[in-house]
């Protein structure tokens, strides 16, 4: 069985990184969208741009994550493609986790891109290599788990689309990606505690500038919390949809 549902993952992610993401408007989004309100923030208050780095990567890895990936499963269910995903020998958790694992790759794929041209300009002096990897692959989890939880909550592919929107613009603007969080009111302080891509630009912060592990271990726990209740929300609510 754990044969099956390993395989059956593999070829789950293989079929939508060919079917849905590996597309030029996909990559093209998936890249030039942080990009741009990076840029604007940037020409709206210059000063130290290497500092705005770590927000650029969270943000690159949300998009690249989500936008997809919150509309895939409500697409194939209004097409009848993932039923017959059920006739293979496949758990649920197994084929959602195949879901999550397309998105994953495509997301990482895009944030290497961007890593890599972030790193050519201000260098990669000082940084934390391992807690950069396992920073990325958290907040990757974590974000692509929110996709799909989304993409399962809702009946209509409009209806992904603006639910995700809602979820990702406020955390854009309240994960200190542009504004720190010391520099917030208290009470926005607690809210942005609340979401993910808040522990995700802490940590690629403190991976980046070559920080402790110690600095840096709440954010990690609390990307992997994250990853895991969002994908059991997905997973019971994918079951109650398909009864």
């Amino acid at each position: 069985m754990l044969v099956d549902d390993l395989r059956g993952m593999v070829y789950i992610a293989l079929k939508d990184l060919k079917a849905y993401y590996f597309k030029a408007p996909n990559i093209s989004w998936g890249i030039l969208f942080p990009f741009a309100f990076i840029l604007a923030f940037a020409i709206r208050n210059p000063g130290d741009l290497r500092a705005l780095v770590p927000g650029l990567l969270a943000l690159t890895v949300l998009f690249g994550m989500s936008s997809m990936e919150a509309i895939v499963i409500v697409f194939e269910r209004r097409i009848g493609s993932l039923e017959r995903l059920f006739l293979a020998p496949l758990r649920l958790p197994a084929l959602l986790a195949g879901k999550l694992l397309g998105g994953m790759a495509f997301g990482l794929t895009v944030t290497l891109v961007v890593l890599v041209m972030s790193l050519a300009i201000f260098g990669a002096r000082g940084t934390n290599w391992l807690l950069l990897v396992l920073a990325l692959l958290l907040s990757a989890t974590a974000f692509s788990a929110m996709g799909a939880f989304v993409s399962v909550a809702v009946k209509e592919v409009f209806e992904a689309q603006t639910l995700a929107n809602f979820i990702r613009f406020p955390m854009m603007f309240l994960g200190g990606v542009f504004v720190p969080l010391d520099a917030m009111p208290g009470w926005l302080q607690v809210v942005a505690r609340l979401l993910p891509l808040t522990y995700s630009v802490e940590a690629l912060r403190v991976a980046l500038s070559g920080g402790a592990w110690s600095t840096a271990w709440l954010d990690l726990g609390a990307l992997a919390s994250f990853s895991g209740s969002l994908f059991w929300l997905a997973v019971r609510t994918l079951a109650r949809r398909m009864d």
